[in-house]
């Protein structure tokens, strides 16, 4: 895939889906920008990348940092596209989750979510581009942690409504959703719960930031010129 001088937004861009998703599209030709809260580890990922990686610190959950973000894009010039990746996971029960914890999933997943989505889009061309934004299969099916499954099927809602809204200005809007992806935002599960989710798994193994990564590229890219309010499920079959 050539991505030769694109500019593409990669949020939660630090670590993870989000650094995987960055390096390939660099070694693709793409300039990307980085952003995140993880100030420390995202300027360190964009010194290795190189002079196509940018870091820029900015919270998903503020319109205030949008705003920012936007304009210190406007001198490198028209995005292309965006990678609504940034989300927080914390699986709680109805029981044991209070309003702050409820509102700070949807502060960050799915506002930040429409932040992107609203900002991004006014700021692309004529050519129009493509944004894909992470949900999960929790957005799919009922799932543990009413929060942040929430936000994910909000996601879902949000990618579609989108997709038809801005398809005349050429811009393409999908949404993936991964199963277990071997990242550090699954700390929270401890190694028996782990491998009981595991043992779900009809491929039997987690998926990788590799195989993420690689469907948000082609969802960015000329290949996949022809989909828009797509819902693509990448989890080894668990959701089946």
């Amino acid at each position: 895939m050539d991505f030769e001088g694109k500019l593409i937004v990669i949020t939660g861009g630090a670590r993870g889906q989000g650094a995987e998703e960055g390096r390939r599209l660099v070694a693709s030709g793409a300039r990307v920008v980085l952003t995140d809260i993880l100030e420390e580890e995202g300027r360190a990922l964009a010194r290795e990348l190189g002079p196509a990686a940018i870091f820029f610190r900015h919270d998903v959950a503020s319109e205030m940092d949008w705003t920012a973000l936007m304009a210190f894009l406007r001198p490198l010039g028209v995005p292309w596209g965006l990678v609504n990746n940034a989300g927080i996971y914390q699986p709680l029960t109805i029981e044991a989750t209070d309003l702050a914890l409820f509102e700070q999933h949807v502060r960050i997943n799915e506002i930040g979510c429409f932040f992107g989505i609203k900002h991004v889009a006014l700021a692309m061309g004529p050519e129009g581009g493509s944004i894909v934004n992470v949900s999960s299969i929790a957005g799919l099916r009922a799932s543990p942690g009413i929060a942040y499954a929430s936000t994910k099927w909000a996601i879902r809602g949000m990618t579609k409504t989108a997709a038809a809204e801005l398809g005349s200005r050429r811009i393409r809007v999908n949404s993936i959703h991964p199963g277990i992806i071997d990242t550090s935002m699954l700390d929270v599960w401890n190694r028996e719960h782990f491998e009981t989710r595991l043992a779900k798994v009809p491929l039997g193994c987690a998926g990788k930031v590799e195989d993420v990564a690689k469907l948000a590229l082609f969802l960015l890219s000329d290949e996949s010129s022809y989909i828009t309010g797509a819902e693509i499920v990448i989890d080894g079959g668990l959701s089946l």
